[in-house]
């Protein structure tokens, strides 16, 4: 059993098609869902929720497929993970959402179907549309992760997605080496609760995949959203990204758009600047 930090609970929603939703909920205050994004769990998100716990009631879910969620399933795709969010919604009476990556996909597909949702912020969604391309390395990943290379298919991610810092440039047998050793690093280690290990991550990136894949196509269906929006990047982070930030923006030009300086795609991570993005937050959702 997993032990609870003080000031956390814990919580489960069952989604519409009968899966396990499992959250964390710390702090008071109005409800904010935070959702994390690929290669993650709730647990990445804490040091953020954690920041901003005076002020709101924070709803971390664990993604299906992770952490204290249940399976993905055969059927698993963009319309199941909305559904898991707008459970969460009802819920927690929720309507302000943060969203990273790939769960900010999510999100901007379920504030088009749910009013529920009044103020959503999304830190670099990952859309494909107009010929930009996002997961161009999916099918090398794919074809690594059935050969059991867990460490190639995840340089393969980094590679394809990584911000414009030194790491980009390191040779790819060098990023291998590195992941390797974290893998069996990892398997003598004791996970903080909730959290689960970069050999049982890395598979759960193909249903990232699949879920951003199915949200490509022309930004223009997004003009018809009515939350207030903020779009939050991050200065060094892979172009690409900015690229669908700026394409949200043409289509939402009522929308509140913020760099952050020194930081990349992965800012709001325990291991980024969390604080920055929770400062943004705190401004936007106030």
């Amino acid at each position: 059993m997993s032990v609870v930090p003080p000031g956390e609970d814990t919580g489960t929603v069952i989604s519409a098609d009968g899966t396990r939703i499992g959250y964390r909920r710390l702090g008071t205050g109005p409800a904010l869902i935070l959702v994390h994004g690929a290669a993650q769990t709730s647990e990445n998100l804490v040091t953020m929720a954690k920041v901003l716990s005076d002020q709101f009631t924070l709803f971390v879910p664990d993604r299906r497929g992770r952490g204290m969620s249940g399976p993905c399933g055969d059927e698993h795709g963009i319309a199941k993970e909305v559904e898991d969010l707008e459970a969460l919604l009802a819920e927690s009476g929720a309507h302000y959402v943060f969203a990273l990556s790939a769960g900010a996909v999510i999100a901007l597909e379920a504030a088009l179907s749910s009013s529920e949702i009044e103020r959503l912020a999304l830190y670099e969604p990952p859309l494909s549309f107009d010929g930009v391309s996002q997961m161009s390395w999916a099918p090398r990943y794919e074809r690594e992760l059935q050969q059991g290379e867990l460490a190639a298919a995840f340089v393969t991610v980094i590679r394809g997605t990584s911000d414009r810092t030194a790491t980009r440039y390191l040779p790819r047998f060098l990023l291998m080496w590195g992941i390797g050793r974290a893998i069996k690093e990892a398997e003598t280690k004791q996970l903080p609760p909730g959290a689960i290990s970069l050999s049982e991550v890395i598979p759960t990136i193909r249903y990232d995949v699949l879920t951003v894949t199915q949200a490509a196509g022309s930004l223009d269906r997004y003009a018809t959203l009515g939350c207030e929006l903020l779009l939050l990047g991050g200065e060094k982070s892979n172009r690409k990204l900015a690229v669908a930030l700026d394409g949200l923006s043409e289509v939402l030009p009522s929308a509140r758009r913020i760099t952050l300086h020194g930081v990349g795609h992965t800012a709001a991570d325990n291991h980024g600047k969390p604080e920055l993005v929770a400062a943004e937050l705190r401004s936007f959702f106030s």
